[in-house]
């Protein structure tokens, strides 16, 4: 069995010298226990600079951490619920209740408060009427009058007008087919809309605030028109319009093309030229007795596409580094420049001094040029000769009878007008 000092060992209670042989309910409930004093915690301040509601969810007076699901002890900036229950209900009571927006007198019930009994009601006021113009004998006569249209189908038509809150389709739907002739809705809308614009015309006292709807029959009826030929479209129709779309869509394609030829064309053209004009003048200066400036090997003519290393930082550089084609230039035209070369016979590493590094580069300038001008010409012989394959199968003979025409005006002395053709 166990001891007394076991048990009291277990309940943690302190054993006095005197032996004790039955347990007290002081000991038991132990009141006479020394409470341990606790730890003093470390004191955290907040950071300087840290808002006071982020520090009082990082750290509380009960140094507990935020908790992981939102919680809601109903203190704080929320709103509190109705407490229902609590208070009196207010009476509801099924009462009659009439329209103003009608005009037979309609009784209808509902449920409403008590408080509201004898009120409007409060849906009324939605209820938004037109301003239907109205019109006096001597204003129709003087203004009004059409002979498309009696004072009996005009007054019709404003009446419906009113009734249904100009939704012409409606009117339109409504028209009384058998005392007057057959309107369409664009008849409706253009009678309506030139009433409404007379009417504010002659009633107008100052012109420069007035107001006029306008309203185009004409185009409402051949809109109309294009819809209805739209809508009745068969297929094949409807195919040859989709085929028709895309040959635009490549016409288009093929006239950017051509026009970005043209203009890459003519950059190669210029520059050509501007080379052209550069030697002479350089031709020209040379004959002179005062010598000229040389010029630095690192300019290139534009439209050139060879950008050669320019050498400007301080510091020591090999004048054979200026004859380094860069690695933008491609392998394609890398190998037609060395072809030309081996066929000027023409050494591809020649010595660097600086009239040859200025020339060397030159040359291979106008290399690049003459290559891509070959290519310009050969595709605009291709393009030439495709034109003049379709032309001759639109119009059969007609560039043999060209051709005739050519030789006779030669023969006669009589200068070619046009001297593309054959």
């Amino acid at each position: 069995m166990a001891m007394g000092s076991d048990v009291r060992d277990i309940l943690e209670i302190e054993g006095s010298e005197e032996k004790e042989d039955f347990m007290t309910k002081d000991a038991l409930f132990n009141d006479t226990k020394k409470k341990k004093a606790k730890k003093n915690e470390a004191n955290f301040k907040k950071p300087e600079g840290m808002h006071r509601e982020l520090w009082g969810l990082l750290w509380t007076d009960n140094k507990d951490g935020p908790p992981i699901i939102p919680t809601d002890t109903c203190q704080g900036y929320k709103q509190m619920k109705a407490k229902i229950g609590q208070s009196r209900v207010r009476p509801w009571k099924w009462m009659p209740f009439t329209n103003p927006a009608r005009k037979d007198g309609a009784v209808f019930y509902h449920w409403r408060r008590l408080a509201d009994e004898g009120l409007d009601y409060p849906f009324a006021r939605f209820n938004k009427a037109v301003n239907v113009p109205i019109y006096s004998e001597l204003e129709y006569q003087q203004h009004l009058h059409d002979e498309n249209w009696s004072r009996p189908e005009t007054e019709y038509l404003l009446e419906l007008c009113r009734r249904f809150d100009l939704r012409f389709i409606v009117i339109h739907d409504r028209w009384d087919r058998q005392r007057f002739p057959n309107r369409s809705v664009e008849d409706l809308k253009e009678r309506y809309y030139v009433i409404c614009n007379t009417l504010a015309k002659v009633r107008s006292t100052n012109p420069n605030e007035l107001k006029m709807r306008v309203f185009d029959a004409s185009h409402e009826r051949r809109r109309k028109e294009q819809l209805e030929k739209l809508f009745h479209r068969t297929e094949e129709q409807i195919e040859e319009e989709e085929r028709l779309v895309q040959e635009l869509k490549k016409i288009e394609q093929r006239k950017k093309e051509r026009e970005k030829k043209a203009l890459d064309l003519q950059k190669l053209i210029t520059a050509a030229d501007s080379n052209l004009d550069s030697r002479r003048s350089e031709r020209k200066a040379s004959k002179k007795v005062v010598p000229c400036k040389v010029r630095d090997a690192t300019t290139t003519p534009e439209a050139t596409s060879i950008k050669f290393p320019d050498f400007k930082q301080s510091g020591v550089s090999l004048r054979s580094q200026r004859m380094k084609l860069p690695a933008s230039l491609g392998q394609r035209k890398t190998k037609a420049i060395e072809t030309t070369l081996e066929e000027l016979g023409i050494d591809l590493n020649p010595m660097p001094t600086q009239e040859i590094v200025i020339s060397f580069n030159e040359l291979r300038q106008d290399i690049v040029l003459m290559n891509e001008l070959k290519v310009a010409l050969a595709n605009c012989e291709y393009e030439l000769q495709t034109l003049r394959h379709r032309f001759e199968n639109l119009t059969p003979g007609s560039i043999s009878e060209l051709t005739t025409v050519k030789q006779e005006n030669m023969a006669i002395g009589l200068p070619d007008l046009n001297p593309d053709t054959p």
